[in-house]
C-alpha cells in the first residue's frame, strides 16, 4: 500500500463518517458512536481487503463490496446496537446508509474530484 492509497482510504473514511452517521442517528436511531463504529467495521475491509484482493473488475468488485458492506452493517445494527430492531427496518437503514455515501461519494468524485 501506498501512502496516497491511504490518504485517498482517509479521505474517503471521512466522507462516510459524516453522510452516514447522521442517517444512523436518525434513522436507526443509535448513538453517534454506534453509527461511528458501523462504517468503521466495514469500510477498511472493502478498501484494504476486498478490493486489493479481488480478481473481478472495479465496477464489479464495487457492487459485491457494497452488498458485503450493507449486509454486515445491517446485522451490526440488528443484534449489536438494537437487538430490538428488526430485520427489515435494520436492512432498510442500513441501505441508505451506504446508498447515500456510497452514491454522494461517487457524484462528488466525478463533480469534484474528492473523495
Amino acid at each position: 500500500m501506498t501512502t496516497a492509497y491511504v490518504l485517498a482510504w482517509l479521505r474517503a473514511f471521512a466522507f462516510t463518517q459524516l453522510v452516514e452517521v447522521p442517517i444512523y442517528l436518525r434513522g436507526a436511531r443509535v448513538s453517534a458512536a454506534q453509527g461511528f463504529v458501523a462504517s468503521t467495521l466495514t469500510h477498511p475491509v472493502l478498501w484494504f481487503v476486498i478490493f486489493p484482493l479481488s480478481p473481478a473488475s472495479y465496477e464489479t468488485t464495487t457492487i459485491v463490496g457494497e452488498l458485503w458492506v450493507w449486509l454486515v452493517e445491517a446485522a451490526y445494527l440488528r443484534y449489536l446496537t438494537r437487538p430490538d430492531m428488526r430485520w427489515p427496518r435494520a436492512l432498510a437503514w442500513s441501505l441508505v446508509a451506504n446508498a447515500a455515501s456510497a452514491g454522494f461519494g461517487e457524484l462528488c468524485r466525478a463533480l469534484c474530484g474528492y473523495p
